[in-house]
């Protein structure tokens, strides 16, 4: 492909070019940076779709026809619509940790996007004269290490050897020390900053690579067709590609030079000193990522490596199955089933998935209206109506009628993850119990069940469940039992 091929295809398929050309690319963005401090925090499930919520409940947001958001959708309804529609498009990746809990956290197409957005910001003075710097030594590093020559390596050598001797010797005399000025100081600050920023980025794309070697492998375990040795042959092809490939040659000689103790002993040495000699500076700095910036890429470095041993536990399920245990028409069903749910992934959309019932529907409507030619029969009143003894502000019924409670959703939803924190499931009744019952009538009791929808659930019918719903007048109702899972 052409270079301009490669543009306008990364125009057309890039999530990152997606997010920018999002009619809601403020809100994305701003929730983004507001939620994912320095592109490397993981969020919980719960976490992200109750913060998501309320910045949608603060922002206002209605509708949505890109994203099939409605105005009729609770906050919550809608929270859960964006963050699936922003992790199927690419903005969000997610991973399950060793208890099943789901985690989010920003897609190395976003992290490049907020670092290509940052990049824009105008500055107080362009410092050209650290890069050309910083472009002259790579320069001279470049030529240097590129030379195959011996004799061009000594006598490079020996150059700076003499440069370093006449440094020594003026010092030695009293003559000024080289110090950088401010404008000298604040650009390379920011160099290395932005440079540390990108090298998250590019362990993000590493990542991805071993991810996309794990979905290629659950899609040809998907195929008939394919077998253990094909599965296990293309899976070390791919790895062989990654390893010699120029990004995993990098990526490998940088994680075995970042676990080196000697260097992070320096890193820190370093970091600590530079920030110090800024503060004595009065140069005023707001960014500090590089004095977390080890332990973000020890970090991102073991996900890299969580990502390789998924990938690794999977061909050991795949070596280890049994064929005997299945018989080959479950065998087929359950292949094809995969199959089908792997082509609709990659395309990216949600299936209208509905039951068709062969019988016809009878429709009854109890009000409806007779068509008749009678005549309606004409009512009369011979009876005056009594007055009342008591004024109707005094009915006691009236009052039942105008009361208003309200039920929080989101403290019933709190309460029923609190339970499945310690549990893989639990049932409505127990979730009422362990909260202290149903304490504001049957508002209450209808939002625990409408609630529990949103979770993995089960109504069964052939088995009801007495609910206190008056306390004080002791009135109960029977429901169904429902079992609620993770």
């Amino acid at each position: 492909m052409t270079d301009i091929e490669i543009i306008l295809d990364l125009l057309n398929s890039s999530p990152s070019v997606s997010i920018l050309a999002s009619r809601n690319r403020e809100l994305i963005i701003s929730f983004l940076l507001k939620t994912f401090y320095n592109k490397q925090s993981v969020v919980s499930s719960e976490s992200i779709h109750l913060q998501l919520a309320d910045y949608l409940q603060f922002k206002q947001v209605e509708m949505d026809e890109d994203n099939d958001i409605t105005i009729f959708d609770t906050y919550e309804i809608k929270a859960k619509k964006y963050i699936q529609n922003w992790t199927n498009s690419g903005f969000l990746t997610n991973y399950p940790d060793e208890r099943g809990e789901i985690f989010y956290e920003l897609s190395s197409h976003s992290s490049k996007t907020i670092d290509w957005i940052a990049s824009l910001k105008k500055e107080e003075y362009i410092g050209a004269e650290s890069k050309f710097k910083n472009i002259f030594n790579q320069l001279k590093e470049l030529v240097e290490f590129s030379n195959e020559d011996v004799k061009s390596r000594i006598q490079i050598l020996q150059d700076k050897k003499l440069e370093i001797e006449q440094q020594i010797k003026r010092l030695e005399a009293g003559d000024d020390i080289k110090v950088f000025e401010d404008y000298e100081i604040v650009p390379r600050f920011k160099q290395i900053t932005q440079s540390a920023k990108e090298l998250i980025s590019d362990f993000k794309e590493v990542e991805d690579n071993f991810k996309g070697i794990t979905k290629e492998i659950y899609l040809r375990h998907a195929e008939e067709d394919n077998t253990k040795s094909h599965i296990l042959q293309y899976t070390f092809d791919a790895l062989d590609d990654l390893k010699i490939s120029q990004q995993g040659k990098s990526f490998y000689a940088f994680w075995s030079f970042l676990l080196n103790p000697s260097l992070q002993e320096e890193w820190n040495r370093l970091v600590v000193e530079l920030y110090q000699t800024l503060e004595h500076k009065d140069i005023e700095v707001n960014d500090h990522f590089l004095k977390g910036m080890k332990k973000l890429l020890h970090f991102a470095g073991q996900k890299v490596y969580k990502a390789n041993d998924k990938m690794a536990d999977k061909l050991s399920r795949i070596i280890r199955e049994s064929e005997q245990s299945k018989t080959e028409l479950t065998k087929s069903v359950i292949q094809n089933i995969k199959k089908t749910l792997i082509e609709i992934s990659q395309k990216k959309i949600t299936p209208n998935i509905s039951l068709e019932l062969e019988t016809d529907l009878a429709i009854n409507i109890p009000f409806e209206r007779v068509l008749t030619f009678d005549q309606k029969e004409e009512v009369v009143y011979n009876k005056k109506p009594q007055k009342a003894d008591f004024d109707i502000s005094q009915s006691a019924q009236l009052q039942k009628l105008f009361l208003r409670t309200s039920v929080d959703t989101k403290l019933i939803e709190r309460h029923i993850l609190s339970v499945l924190k310690t549990k893989s499931q639990t049932t409505l009744t127990e979730v009422i119990e362990l909260n202290g019952g149903i304490e504001k009538g049957l508002p209450e009791l209808f939002g625990y069940i409408g609630v529990a929808q949103k979770f993995k659930h089960t109504f069964l019918s052939d088995k009801q469940k007495q609910i206190v719903f008056d306390k004080e007048n002791r009135k109960t109702i029977l429901i169904p039992e429902v079992i609620i899972a993770k």
